[in-house]
């Protein structure tokens, strides 16, 4: 395979014959990474939020975030900081499904995600309409620990997991991309970890 320098990266394998992006490393465990302290959500009071080119805005409580269609999945999860977590089980909404209630217009390209805490990140329209893709509640069978994300997390497995913003409650739909928190700060746009997108200015 051949990293975004036109170089070739080697593909690792775990020992069930599962292959890892380049760069990365296999555990068990799913690490705490996270900017800043982890926000105190009531979930009484939470709202997710969908808006921007849209016909009409729409804000979910949780309640009825929770009364459309659930789906439960298993995904990798790649963190730019080296480790993949090869086994996990996610349940949640997926996004085509929020897609049904957002009816992006036409010129919708690009979403950003924003969170409690003031976390964005952006993302391609093409890429989140993977059918491995959602919002979601729970892991590993059990609802989301407030420092894994909780009470909603973003899922996307084929992106670095800076992209699987936690602490959701927005999205945004765009006729144009823009930088979210972290791509302001360097990091990749794409974020792919196939091709080791990790950094904008990554030379090595």
């Amino acid at each position: 395979m051949l990293n975004k320098l036109g170089r070739t990266t080697e593909i690792n394998q775990d020992i069930e014959g599962r292959e890892v992006p380049p760069g990365q490393f296999v555990t068990d465990k799913f690490p705490v990474l996270s900017y800043g302290p982890t926000p105190e959500i009531d979930i009484n009071e939470w709202k997710f939020r969908i808006f921007g080119l849209v016909d009409g805005e729409v804000t979910l409580d949780w309640k009825q975030f929770n009364e459309l269609p659930q789906t439960t999945l298993d995904a990798e999860f790649h963190c730019v900081t080296q480790w993949s977590n090869l086994h996990n089980t996610w349940e949640g909404v997926l996004f085509n499904d929020i897609l049904k209630l957002a009816q992006p217009k036409a010129e919708a390209k690009f979403v950003m995600l924003h969170c409690y805490g003031g976390y964005t990140t952006n993302l391609p329209l093409e890429i989140v309409q993977d059918d491995d893709v959602l919002f979601a509640h729970s892991h590993q069978e059990k609802p989301l620990e407030p420092k894994h994300g909780g009470p909603l997390r973003f899922v996307v497995p084929k992106r670095y997991a800076w992209k699987s913003a936690k602490w959701v409650n927005g999205l945004e739909f765009m006729a144009e991309d823009k930088p979210g928190f972290w791509e302001v700060r360097g990091y990749h746009n794409a974020g792919d970890p196939w091709k080791e997108e990790r950094f904008s200015d990554d030379l090595t």
